[in-house]
C-alpha cells in the first residue's frame, strides 16, 4: 500500500468559511454576475406539447425585432456529436445535444435560443416566437402496475439486482412477514442560483464561466459536444448557490456555447425557475415494494425490496432505491431489484443521496413496522440484525457504528422514556409521536489531481478543480494543506473550480471532499518534504503536483459508508390534517469531521430536506398536457422557516481506518438519509396509522382517519 503521511495538528475545530465575508459583502461573483464586453443574451423558447415534431420555426418576426441577432433551431444550429463515453462511465444524456432534430419528446423540450443584446430583448423574442408542431398523444403516468417497465442493465458501480437464497421459502417459514408498498413522488433540487453559463472564444479556446459541480466534467462533455480538444476548453465555476445534483451539463450552457460559436461574442445564457423544472433533472418518482420476513423474536429470514422508477424516451436513468438494505440488513434470502418505465418526460437525475433517500423511506418505514408486529423495540430490531460482513458483497466493513449511533440518539432523544404503543400521548388538540430509523451512505474515494505552490512570502497556493457547492469544501480544503505544512490557515490561499487545474472528482455522491482531501495532502506532504527549514524559497516559487491514482488504487475493498441514526418528534392534528415536527436529533458516524463548523450545517440541511422530504414535497403533472402543475416555488411547496423545528445534530469519534490515512468518508449525502422514515415512524406513533406514500399531506391524514390501516 502506498504511504501517506497521517494528517495532524488543529482539525477538527471550528473555523469560518475562508470565502464568507465576500460572499455576505456581495465581492464573491456567480456564474451571471460577471460582466463581459459586448455580452449577448440567450433566451431558450421551450416546447409546448409534450410529444410530436416540430413543423416550423418561424423566425422572421423575431429577426426584425429590436435588439435580436439570431434564432437557432434544429433547422441551421452546428451539429454536435453526441457518440461519446461519459462522467465515469456512464452514457451522457443525449437531450444536452440541443437542436440536432425536430423531436419533442416532452413538455419543456429546448425548441430554439433567441440570442439579443440585452436579456429583456431575448426573452421578449423567445415568447414571440411561432413554433408549429404536429403533436402526438403522450404518456406521462407513473404508478406501480404501469405496464412496459424492465430492468435496466448494471449501472457502472453497483449492479440493478442482487440475489442470495429463496426469498419466497424463507417468507414462507417466516413467523411475522411485512408485505407493503410505499411511493415517493418527483422531487426537484431548487438551488437558490439559477443555472447560468456565459461562453466566449479567447485566443483560439472556447472560455465558459458556468455554475457547475465539475469544472473538467463540464469541460470534457462540452468538447466532445464540439469535436474539440479538451486543451481547447476552459470552464471555470469559482462559486455556485447550490446543486444538490443539478448542475452537471445542461442545455444552457452547450446553448451558450453554441451561440458564442456562430457570433464570436460572448453569449450569456441563464434559466428562469420555471425552466429548471423542465431542464436540470429531479428525483424521479418510485414505486417500492418490500418484504421482510422474520422470526418471532424480529431476526430477518427474508429481505425483499423492488423499486420502480421513471425515466425520459431518450435515455436511461436508475434511481437506485433498493440499495439501502444491500448494506444496511442482512437476512438468509437477500433480494434487491429495480425496473424502470420509458415515459413522456425529461430524463431525471442525481439528486441528494440518489437512491438512498427515497429508498430509505421504504425500507426503514418496513422496518418499523416489522417492529410493531413482533412487540421489540426499533432500536433493538437493527441490532438483531446487524451484519458482520457486506450482506451482499462479503466485504469486511471499513468502520461501522450504525448502533453505537442508535445507542447514542437514544440516550439523548430519552428513547428509553418512549411508550411504544400508538396513539397515546396528547397535547391538547395534538397527538404526539416518535420514531427512529437509520441512514448509510456509500463513503468512496476518486483519483484527483492537484497542485500547491510556495511562495517567498511565507504564503502557499493550492490549485484544484474542486468545487465548492456551499458544502464548506473551500475551508475544508484550506485547513487539511495548512495541517500537514503546519501553518495558520490564513497563510494558505485555496484555488478551485477551474478546469485548467486538472482532474478532479466531481462535487457530488458524498465523494468531493474526501478525494480532493486525498490529492491535496498528498501534494502537501511533498512540498514539506523539498521545503529545507529556514532555507528560502525561490521568486518563482516551488511548485509539486500530486496525483492520488496509484494511492487510491491501493486501497482494499472494502465496504465503506458514512452512518447515521434520525430521531424525530411529531404531532398531528387529526382534526385539520396539520403535522408538525416538534424536534428531531440526527447522531452520525462519518470518519474525520475537519470543520465541525459547516459540518453540522450538512447535516441539518440534509435532516430538513427529510422533514420537507416528508410532509411537503411534491412535482404534479397534468395529465392532458404532460407538463408541470405550479412549476415554481410558490406551486412547488418546500418545508419554510416556520416548518423546521429545533434540529439537532451530532456525530461520534472517528473510527480509524488503518488503510485510509485521509479518513473523511463525506457527509452531503447521509443527513437526509432515513429523516422521512424516522418522521413517518412517528407519525404512526401518534395516531396508529402507516403513511405509505409520501407526503404525508393533510389531506391524507383527514383520509386516513385511525386505526392501522395504511394511507
Amino acid at each position: 500500500m502506498t504511504t501517506v503521511t497521517p494528517l495532524n495538528g488543529s482539525l477538527g475545530t471550528a473555523h469560518a468559511r475562508v470565502e464568507g465575508r465576500d460572499k455576505v459583502t456581495g465581492a464573491a461573483r456567480y456564474a451571471g454576475e460577471i460582466p463581459y464586453a459586448e455580452l449577448a443574451h440567450g433566451w431558450l423558447a421551450l416546447s409546448t406539447v409534450a410529444r410530436g415534431r416540430v413543423r416550423a420555426v418561424d423566425t422572421d418576426a423575431v429577426l426584425g425585432m429590436p435588439g435580436v441577432l439570431t434564432v437557432l433551431h434544429h433547422g441551421n444550429a452546428p451539429r454536435l456529436e453526441t457518440g461519446y463515453p461519459g462522467l465515469m462511465g456512464m452514457v451522457p444524456d443525449p437531450s444536452v445535444a440541443l437542436f440536432q432534430h425536430d423531436l419533442v419528446p416532452h413538455a419543456g423540450w429546448p425548441v430554439a435560443l433567441v440570442v439579443a443584446e440585452t436579456a429583456e430583448q431575448a426573452r421578449e423574442a423567445a415568447e414571440a416566437l411561432a413554433v408549429h408542431y404536429e403533436e402526438e398523444p403522450h404518456d406521462v403516468a407513473f404508478h406501480a402496475d404501469r405496464p412496459g417497465s424492465y430492468a435496466p442493465a448494471d449501472a457502472p458501480h453497483a449492479p440493478a439486482a442482487t440475489a442470495k437464497g429463496d426469498l419466497e421459502a424463507e417468507l414462507a417459514r417466516a413467523a411475522v412477514v411485512v408485505d407493503a408498498e410505499y411511493t415517493t413522488p418527483e422531487e426537484h433540487h431548487s438551488p437558490l442560483e439559477p443555472h447560468a453559463a456565459t461562453a466566449r472564444w479567447e485566443a483560439g479556446r472556447l472560455e465558459v464561466v458556468d455554475s457547475n459541480q465539475g469544472a473538467v466534467w463540464v469541460q470534457g462533455e462540452l468538447a466532445s459536444l464540439f469535436s474539440l480538444d479538451p486543451a481547447a476548453v476552459r470552464v471555470r465555476s469559482e462559486h455556485v448557490g447550490g446543486g444538490f445534483g443539478s448542475k452537471g451539463v445542461r442545455a444552457h450552457q452547450v446553448a451558450a456555447a453554441m451561440a458564442a460559436t456562430v457570433l464570436r461574442r460572448p453569449v450569456r445564457v441563464v434559466l428562469t425557475r420555471r425552466q429548471m423544472f423542465s431542464l436540470t433533472g429531479y428525483r424521479s418518482p418510485t414505486a417500492q415494494r418490500v418484504r421482510l420476513g422474520a422470526d418471532a423474536d424480529g431476526r430477518l429470514r427474508a429481505l425483499g425490496h423492488d423499486a420502480l422508477n421513471l425515466t425520459s424516451t431518450v435515455h436511461e436513468y436508475l434511481e437506485p432505491s433498493a440499495m439501502p438494505g444491500r448494506v444496511l440488513y442482512d437476512a438468509d434470502a437477500h433480494r434487491t431489484a429495480h425496473r424502470i418505465v420509458r415515459l413522456d418526460v425529461p430524463t431525471p437525475t442525481f439528486m441528494r443521496a440518489p437512491g438512498a433517500a427515497p429508498g430509505s423511506f421504504a425500507l426503514e418505514s418496513a422496518l418499523d413496522e416489522l417492529a410493531e408486529r413482533c412487540g421489540v423495540d426499533p432500536i433493538d430490531l437493527r441490532a438483531r440484525n446487524e451484519p458482520a460482513v457486506g450482506p451482499v458483497s462479503g466485504q469486511p466493513f471499513a468502520g461501522r457504528s450504525l448502533i453505537a449511533c442508535f445507542r447514542e440518539g437514544a440516550r439523548r432523544f430519552g428513547w428509553a422514556d418512549r411508550d411504544p404503543r400508538p396513539g397515546l400521548r396528547r397535547d391538547g388538540r395534538w397527538l404526539l409521536g416518535t420514531g427512529t430509523a437509520a441512514a448509510s451512505y456509500h463513503a468512496g474515494v476518486v483519483p484527483s489531481t492537484a497542485a500547491v505552490t510556495a511562495a517567498p512570502d511565507g504564503t502557499f497556493t493550492v490549485s484544484i478543480s474542486a468545487a465548492d457547492i456551499g458544502t464548506g469544501a473551500r475551508t475544508a480544503l484550506t485547513l487539511i494543506a495548512a495541517d500537514v505544512l503546519d501553518v495558520p490557515p490564513d497563510r494558505v490561499h485555496v484555488l478551485i473550480g477551474d478546469s485548467d487545474f486538472g482532474p478532479a472528482m466531481i462535487a457530488g455522491g458524498s465523494m468531493g471532499t474526501s478525494s480532493w482531501a486525498w490529492a491535496v495532502h498528498a501534494a502537501v506532504a511533498e512540498l514539506r518534504k523539498r521545503l529545507v527549514p529556514g532555507g528560502t524559497v525561490p521568486p518563482e516559487g516551488v511548485t509539486v503536483h500530486a496525483d492520488s491514482m496509484a494511492a487510491v488504487a491501493a486501497l482494499p475493498q472494502k465496504e465503506r459508508h458514512s452512518y447515521g441514526a434520525q430521531f424525530a418528534e411529531a404531532a398531528v392534528d387529526v382534526t385539520t390534517g396539520e403535522v408538525r415536527v416538534r424536534r428531531m436529533l440526527g447522531i452520525f458516524a462519518a470518519g474525520r469531521i475537519v470543520n465541525p463548523l459547516t459540518a453540522r450545517s450538512q447535516f441539518v440541511g440534509g435532516m430538513t430536506w427529510g422533514l420537507s422530504m416528508a410532509l411537503h414535497e411534491e412535482a404534479v403533472r397534468d395529465q392532458a398536457s404532460g407538463a408541470h402543475v405550479g412549476a415554481d416555488l410558490a406551486g412547488y411547496h418546500f418545508a419554510a422557516n416556520a416548518d423546521v423545528p429545533h434540529i439537532e445534530a451530532d456525530w461520534l469519534a472517528e473510527e480509524p481506518d488503518e488503510d485510509d490515512p485521509i479518513g473523511i468518508k463525506g457527509i452531503g449525502e447521509v443527513g437526509i438519509v432515513g429523516a422521512a422514515a424516522a418522521i413517518a415512524n412517528a407519525v404512526w406513533h401518534a395516531t396508529g396509522v402507516r403513511h405509505r406514500h409520501l407526503p404525508i399531506r393533510p389531506d391524507r391524514v383527514l383520509s386516513a382517519g385511525g386505526g392501522t390501516s395504511g394511507a
